[in-house]
């Protein structure tokens, strides 16, 4: 992979950074905020999912920064953190699918489809980086970026829509 890493590097070192940086930010807002957290419907949920996809992010960040793998070993990398957070968070989703509605069908459609735009491009990105086309590389670039929107604004659900 050291001919992709060259122009990667820097990407996925920052990515590393601001996800651990995202990470502990979520971590503060959820212990400012615990009680009422815990007694929302569906906020524990959306705090583990946030955390889920930063953790994906930071995961899958820190493997593509390993110097001299080959690019198939990459792919088999974000596909298996992938396929983990996606199993994960489909999981979560169906626990809030089932619950008592907390919010509107079209926050919820909204939610789950910002939450598959985030794993799904790991896998397409880790199955074309298994059959060595570089252009998995933008695949997982995608799900980086839709993971950090995503938890981001589920980050500042529990923040500051939690106070209204």
């Amino acid at each position: 992979m050291d001919a992709i890493a060259e122009g990667w590097h820097d990407f996925f070192l920052g990515q590393l950074g601001a996800s651990a940086a995202l990470a502990g930010l979520l971590f503060v807002a959820i212990s400012i905020n615990l009680e009422r957290i815990l007694a929302g419907p569906g906020l524990p949920d959306r705090a583990m999912l946030a955390i889920l996809l930063l953790l994906g992010i930071l995961v899958v960040s820190g493997l593509m920064l390993i110097p001299h793998q080959p690019t198939a070993l990459a792919g088999i990398e974000a596909l298996v953190v992938g396929a983990a957070v996606l199993a994960a968070g489909t999981l979560i989703e169906f626990v809030l699918a089932r619950a008592p509605r907390h919010q509107s069908m079209l926050v919820f459609a909204t939610n789950a489809a910002l939450f598959a735009g985030s794993a799904l491009p790991y896998i397409i990105g880790g199955v074309l980086l298994v059959f060595g086309d570089p252009a998995g590389l933008y695949w997982i670039a995608a799900a980086v970026v839709v993971s950090v929107v995503k938890a981001v604004a589920d980050a500042w659900v529990l923040l500051v829509e939690i106070q209204r």
